[in-house]
């Protein structure tokens, strides 16, 4: 068996940034379970402090504390029920812009869990928009801005903006 090649200066640097990359990964994986799952303080803790979310037909919510009161407040009967509902991110593309910042895109498909089996589930189609950073080494989400598609189209301002989104 031959000595495997050490990596080279390059691909070390491009694994430090992929490491970086699944950790952000990570944090909207762990968005969706805190948030069907009921765990709101957990969820507004992956905030940083003054964190803003655009959620079209649910407002803009600015800080740690609005988003935690606001999420307990329109998930309310999810929340009794534990994964009511059920946020699907997918395709999460995300870019390190600087050691301590990132900004990503996922697709969500949310569906709701307690309709009569013949109904249709699908509560919305959309985007999320993030923007994240890193305080105290743990990767936080400073911008979370939702773009829905359906069944209503609410979308922000300016969207769909230059891609990849500015953070």
């Amino acid at each position: 068996m031959a000595d495997a090649m050490p990596f080279t200066s390059e691909e070390i640097k491009k694994l430090r940034e992929l490491l970086q990359i699944e950790e952000i990964r990570k944090v909207m994986l762990l968005y969706s379970q805190l948030l069907d799952g009921g765990e709101i303080d957990a969820l507004a803790a992956i905030f940083i402090e003054d964190a803003c979310c655009e959620f079209g037909p649910y407002g803009e919510w600015r800080g740690r504390e609005t988003i935690r009161a606001n999420y307990q407040k329109v998930f309310a009967d999810e929340i009794k029920m534990k994964f009511g509902s059920m946020h699907i991110t997918g395709n999460h593309w995300v870019e390190l812009t600087s050691p301590a910042t990132a900004v990503g895109r996922s697709y969500l498909s949310d569906v709701l869990t307690h309709t009569d089996p013949t109904a249709q589930p699908f509560e919305w189609f959309g985007l999320y928009d993030t923007a994240y950073e890193k305080v105290e080494g743990a990767w936080l989400i400073k911008r979370l801005s939702l773009q829905f598609f359906w069944p209503e189209r609410h979308l922000t301002k300016g969207f769909p903006g230059p891609f990849p989104p500015n953070s």
